[in-house]
């Protein structure tokens, strides 16, 4: 199968890598930020970039050719492993069904450039082609 790169034009890396990558149903993403893609500013305060952060999971599941249903785990690293009420309520507006939530995993990181969190992906997306929806 081929391996398929998914870039988002409105949150490009600053090195040569795409934001996610699949190959056939199978899509893992890169580190997803809190940087506002309009104005490529990180908020300072934990609410702001974790919207960003779960905007920036519809973007990729979209590019993609799927949806955040498709998703099987998120893994998010963040400065203060015990503020989670934020990032709970995003999780829960996300995925309010607690029959059908994907697996999650916190973890404790220092992280650069004033992030307070960053995540990334893995999903199974529906079979189709993928080619078609990378860009």
């Amino acid at each position: 199968m081929a391996r398929t790169s998914i870039h988002l034009d409105s949150f490009a890396h600053e090195n040569p890598v795409p934001a996610a990558s699949r190959i056939g149903p199978f899509l893992y993403s890169g580190v997803l930020t809190g940087r506002d893609p309009r104005t490529k500013v990180i908020p300072q305060d934990l609410d702001g970039q974790l919207s960003e952060v779960f905007d920036r999971i519809r973007d990729v599941m979209a590019a993609a050719g799927g949806g955040v249903d498709d998703i099987i785990k998120l893994t998010f690293w963040v400065a203060d492993y015990r503020d989670r009420a934020a990032l709970n309520r995003e999780w829960t507006a996300m995925f309010p069904d607690e029959r059908s939530r994907p697996a999650r995993q916190v973890m404790a990181a220092q992280l650069d450039r004033g992030s307070l969190v960053q995540c990334d992906l893995v999903a199974v997306l529906p079979t189709g082609d993928s080619e078609a929806t990378a860009r």
